[in-house]
């Protein structure tokens, strides 16, 4: 959008609209004085809740003068506006920031700063609430309208969640290495055409195509640096409580879908208690946990968590007597906790499909399946079935936040000698 620097003069001269915004930026002392750090806000989050947009700091909005900004306070302005997307804003709005030079109407250059905001796949609030655009201003958000964009921006939308397009992405984001995987012998040999088959990519532009959701998730080799809260935090106590005293081993498990779901596998394997058991033709080694019980909670956990909500990530905390799994989102549609074993319900279809086509990525004692989602349903009772066979005790679903987060249970086998 305004690519050269002719094609941005000629829009500045045409004035504000409903894609540009334009700020003349005054100091005190080594401080931005105007305009007001929460309007600027309000004015961001408008633009990032409505569509892509430019902003020019350094340019009158109703004289269309380009007034600059002093070179020695640029890093100033380029600061202001970070820290404004950061701390001002929920979540966090990140945008691309740069200093250009533009001439005025005297032929003199003169530094400004121009802010890109791509329009978010995350709904965000400013410090004096939702706002939206409307041509060149700002609009706040009705009840019904706010009601009505979350709900755009959710899974009851025909376009699911996980085949929307990431703003701010290009195709170069996604690695050849990774997609070439789902190729098979049906598959389009046109890389574009087969990209948009599998719903890795889609048109965000007239003739502009960039990463979906799903590819992010599966097909780039770090989706964390687009999609900053698509990883599992994975914490494993000594005790039986939270308490950084007691933790003995912690990871951010990052990188595509299906190697989270193996990493996150193998750091329970790893802190897990074994006790061997002494019988009639041998040693026996009894774990605290199924595996495949353990697998398919993380499966799920990873296939069906609601990406939408940004600043969350999967929790994966272990303990001496138990495991617990937080989601972030509420269950799927007309799903309840007391329907989980009999129902399945997709949130994200386009995950759940790619995932169905991933070989299981590790060595799973009891696992009779070939690849990581299991199209039947049989996830859960597998949860339910194998841990309660091993610890005795069936393991709890629960929602918290008033269906916010989904947080699972399974509990340890009791794996003290007697």
């Amino acid at each position: 959008m305004f690519d050269t620097e002719s094609e941005l003069l000629e829009h500045i001269q045409l004035g504000e609209d409903s894609r540009l915004e334009l700020k003349d930026i005054r100091f005190n002392g080594s401080s931005v004085s105007s305009p007001n750090s929460k309007s600027m806000a309000d004015e961001l989050a408008a633009m990032a809740n409505s569509h892509s947009g430019v902003f020019v700091l350094g340019v009158d909005d109703k004289s269309k003068s380009i007034t600059g900004i002093p070179v020695d306070k640029l890093d100033i302005v380029e600061t202001w506006i970070r820290n404004i997307c950061h701390d001002l804003i929920e979540p966090q709005l990140y945008c691309h920031i740069a200093k250009v030079h533009l001439f005025d109407s005297n032929g003199k250059e003169k530094a400004v700063v121009r802010v890109d905001v791509d329009r978010s796949l995350f709904v965000h609030k400013a410090p004096d609430g939702y706002f939206y655009r409307v041509g060149s201003s700002k609009r706040e958000m009705s009840t019904e309208f706010l009601a009505r964009i979350f709900q755009q921006r959710s899974q009851t939308r025909l376009i699911y969640f996980d085949e929307q397009a990431v703003p701010g992405t290009s195709v170069n984001c996604l690695d050849k290495k990774l997609w070439d995987k789902f190729r098979t012998s049906l598959s389009p040999d046109d890389d574009k055409e087969f990209l948009v088959k599998m719903n890795f990519i889609t048109e965000y532009e007239t003739g502009v195509f960039v990463p979906t959701v799903s590819g992010i998730l599966m097909v780039c080799s770090n989706p964390q640096d687009h999609l900053r809260s698509a990883y599992i935090q994975a914490v494993a106590y000594s005790g039986t409580v939270r308490d950084s005293a007691d933790q003995l081993d912690a990871k951010d498990i990052t990188g595509p879908l299906d190697v989270q779901i193996r990493d996150a596998c193998l750091f329970v394997r790893r802190n897990m208690k074994v006790r061997a058991e002494k019988e009639q033709w041998g040693r026996e080694d009894r774990p605290q946990y199924s595996m495949r019980a353990i697998f398919e909670a993380i499966v799920n956990a990873v296939a069906h968590r609601d990406y939408s909500i940004s600043g969350s990530k999967i929790r994966l905390h272990m303990f001496s007597d138990r495991v617990e799994i937080f989601s972030p989102g509420s269950i799927p549609n007309s799903l309840s906790v007391e329907t989980l074993p009999f129902r399945q319900i997709s949130r994200n279809s386009s995950i759940s499909s790619l995932l169905a086509r991933c070989s299981v990525p590790l060595d799973i004692p009891g696992n009779k399946r070939t690849f990581i989602m299991d199209r039947r349903g049989e996830g859960v009772p597998v949860i339910i079935n194998d841990s309660a066979v091993l610890s005795g005790i069936i393991p709890v679903y629960q929602t918290l936040d008033n269906n916010a987060e989904l947080l699972l249970t399974i509990y340890a086998a009791n794996n003290t000698p007697g």
